[in-house]
């Protein structure tokens, strides 16, 4: 499936940039604002912010599109920019509230520490939050800044909406991988927060359009699953280009060695199938949207069956990438190296663990899925 993208010699140049500058995001351990600004000006964070505040309404293909295309470029960045995805849940806040954050400009950056969801003081007109969250990806760059205070109608988690002066981040992110993404943890100390800046994650918009009918939860899962297909396909070029090599052992070229040839060709067709059913399903629940006809739980399920699909299968390609590349790959600053360990974080994740394939299959039997599934 192939969507046009908008701005194309915008988007190369800031790829070659994100290229060059991968090594900084990482020993920096977050995107620099000034990378943040260049996402904003090709359009990142305004993808779905409303149409009727300024939003550019793209829908749920070209944006998945966008960021698979900037995580294979590099990882860290791609998990950064599908923040973009937020509006989305910020759609759940009061209208008037969506007013006043988007005044001036529709390119609001939104990071959160949403877990573990902490206690906040019901007060008069709103609540004192208090609290440590965790894995608050984007944070050093972002606009806005929530926090999981509770929870709300159906037992979702209530999110408190921060200045980012009124959050401290606590710089501890220490990980092997995805090191780029600055998923620093936030305390918040009495900070008065008014009820029109509190929402339901993944609660009822009040934005009536398109892109804000789209499961919520399925669609932060597939935000994130896309930038293994990005890293993995950044992975099998790496090899390819490596297999072209003269080896300095005098022995065949990688290329030559039939069994390098039949492992790159199995890794291109799971991948390219893992893919094919990533879009498809999005694709199917964005037409039935337009449609009228809304989400059904059987297509919802699909979405997070697909996601965790591409999670793993990109990170298996990446592991096939790796281990036909012998012991060039191990050195630091070789590219497989930040591929492996980018593309395992991300298998990592709560939204694209084993117990999708459990909720994806109870769905499929007619048996009640796991709280939240749906």
């Amino acid at each position: 499936m192939t969507i046009q993208i908008k701005n194309q010699n915008k988007l190369d140049h800031v790829l070659r940039e994100i290229r060059s500058r991968r090594e900084e995001f990482e020993e920096k351990r977050h995107v620099p604002k000034d990378m943040i600004a260049q996402l904003k000006e090709l359009g990142i964070y305004r993808a779905h912010a409303p149409q009727c505040f300024g939003g550019d309404a793209r829908s749920p293909m070209e944006f998945l599109q966008l960021i698979e295309n900037i995580s294979e470029a590099d990882g860290s960045a791609g998990w950064v920019a599908s923040f973009g995805s937020a509006a989305i849940y910020l759609a759940a806040l009061p209208r008037e509230t969506l007013a006043e954050l988007y005044a001036e400009d529709p390119d609001v950056v939104f990071a959160g520490g949403l877990f573990p969801v902490q206690p906040a003081e019901r007060v008069n007109g709103g609540w004192l939050v208090n609290g440590l969250w965790k894995f608050a990806s984007g944070c050093k760059g972002a606009d806005l800044l929530g926090v999981g205070i509770g929870t709300g109608e159906g037992g979702k988690p209530l999110t408190a909406v921060l200045r980012p002066e009124d959050v401290e981040i606590i710089e501890n992110w220490e990980v092997i991988g995805m090191r780029g993404t600055g998923s620093h943890d936030l305390r918040v100390t009495n900070v008065f927060v008014p009820d029109e800046r509190i929402f339901v994650r993944g609660g009822d918009s009040s934005i009536q359009e398109p892109i804000f009918q789209y499961p919520s939860i399925a669609y932060a899962a597939q935000v994130l699953a896309v930038v293994n297909l990005g890293v993995a396909r950044a992975a099998l070029d790496e090899i390819i280009k490596m297999a072209g090599r003269t080896s300095i052992t005098g022995a065949p070229r990688m290329a030559d060695r039939a069994y390098l040839r039949i492992s790159v060709a199995k890794a291109e067709a799971t991948l390219r199938s893992a893919r094919a059913f990533f879009y498809e399903t999005t694709e199917s629940a964005w037409k039935s949207i337009l449609k009228g006809d809304g989400v059904s739980d059987e297509q919802t399920s699909m979405l997070r069956l697909s996601a965790a699909q591409a999670a793993r299968e990109g990170a298996s390609a990446v592991q096939s990438a790796y281990l036909l590349a012998g012991t060039s790959a191990i050195y630091d600053g070789h590219p497989l190296q930040r591929y492996l360990r980018d593309a395992m974080v991300v298998t990592q994740h709560a939204f694209l663990n084993e117990s999708m394939f459990e909720g994806a299959g109870s769905v499929q039997l007619g048996v009640p899925p796991m709280k939240g599934f749906i």
